[in-house]
């Protein structure tokens, strides 16, 4: 049986044409171009909480948290309108258009870098040039480094030379002090020779992995197609951080 809007059906006709043919079990989806002058009369019809079937020419409040059907004059189908989502679906939802957005961010970002990747380089030659700038950073920090090393090597030998009268007695305050302040930068060079070496190769392994890049958009590749953009080979701000030779430790 079908629990009708008696009002709505006697004051709308379209509204019991679509009773008889819901009566009739059928809801036919009839093309766009078959829609007639009365098309913009809308038909809700939904079955209840009981399974009777409601009728009206408005939304059914007795299907609020229900599916409702939209149907044309005809009774052919408008759309369906679904139940409001419980808290679980909505919270998926969201992190589904969470996620989109972290892509469509992600997919944006990786455009911009390829072209900017691709402005800066045009051609390899212009790429190598610009890792040799960034190593030369690397190479003069290391270069000094070195230097260094060979200074505290140079005076420690008379510390030491001098340390030799003092065997088996207590070295003198300042003597070893010296010893002390010279073992600390000597460690402190080291440390720094660390850090450049393993800066060194980061530098390289980022100009590696951009060189490949920029070698399939040179080829035609469309930026953004490649994946996530790589970081950007910025190689001499970064170098700056860790490069530098440390200061030699003054004894007091």
């Amino acid at each position: 049986m079908f629990a009708l809007r008696a009002t709505a059906l006697r004051h709308s006709p379209a509204l019991r044409g679509v009773a008889v043919a819901l009566a009739l079990g059928v809801v036919v989806v009839a093309p766009a171009q078959a829609q007639t002058a009365g098309a913009g009369v809308a038909v809700y019809t939904c079955l209840d909480a009981h399974g009777n079937r409601l009728t009206s020419d408005r939304p059914i409040p007795e299907c609020n948290a229900r599916e409702q059907r939209v149907l044309n004059h005809d009774g052919s189908l408008r759309k369906v309108i679904p139940p409001p989502m419980t808290a679980d679906e909505r919270a998926e939802r969201e992190a589904a258009e969470r996620k989109a957005a972290l892509v469509r961010a992600a997919q944006a970002d990786a455009v911009r870098r390829d072209r900017n990747l691709i402005n800066r380089y045009p051609d390899e030659a212009t790429h190598r040039n610009a890792r040799e700038k960034a190593l030369d950073t690397v190479r003069a920090a290391i270069k000094a480094t070195e230097g260094r090393l060979k200074e505290l090597a140079a005076e420690r030998k008379p510390l030491f030379d001098e340390a030799e009268f003092y065997k088996g007695k207590p070295l003198p305050t300042r003597l070893r002090q010296s010893i002390d302040g010279n073992d600390a930068a000597v460690d402190a060079q080291k440390n720094s020779a660390q850090n450049q070496a393993v800066e060194l190769e980061r530098i390289n392994r980022l100009y590696d992995a951009e060189l490949d890049r920029l070698r399939r958009l040179w080829s035609g590749a469309q930026p953004g197609s490649l994946g996530p953009a790589v970081p950007a080979a910025d190689a001499p701000a970064a170098a700056a951080s860790v490069v530098k030779p440390a200061k030699p430790s003054k004894a007091r």
